[in-house]
């Protein structure tokens, strides 16, 4: 238990994506966008669910919501930064589980 109160997560998880964006070149919103994509296409392959369940979008806010939080207890609260970060992860995302929600692929009997 000694170990984890000396460890700053928030800190170290900030330091790896400050790793990342300095690693891609990427600008901050580009990578919310991949994050929020990656995330949701993962989640649709390893659950086997269809994106219009909204489970793997459920696990993107997760994961975004996550991602805030350790920003917050490393930065402090940032309101323009946060609301930005979220449209940035959350709207493909949505927009995508929406659209197979809405229209489901077509079934094509053998």
């Amino acid at each position: 238990m000694g170990i984890w109160r000396s460890m700053d997560i928030p800190r170290i998880y900030h330091d790896w994506i400050i790793w990342i964006g300095d690693g891609t070149g990427l600008p901050d919103s580009i990578l919310h966008i991949h994050a929020g994509l990656t995330i949701l296409l993962l989640v649709r392959l390893v659950s086997g669910r269809s994106l219009g369940t909204f489970i793997a979008f459920a696990v993107v806010v997760l994961a975004e919501f996550g991602n805030e939080l350790l920003d917050y207890l490393n930065y402090g609260l940032r309101v323009e930064d946060t609301l930005s970060d979220i449209a940035n992860t959350l709207f493909w995302p949505f927009v995508i589980s929406l659209a197979v929600r809405l229209r489901p692929m077509a079934r094509h009997d053998h």
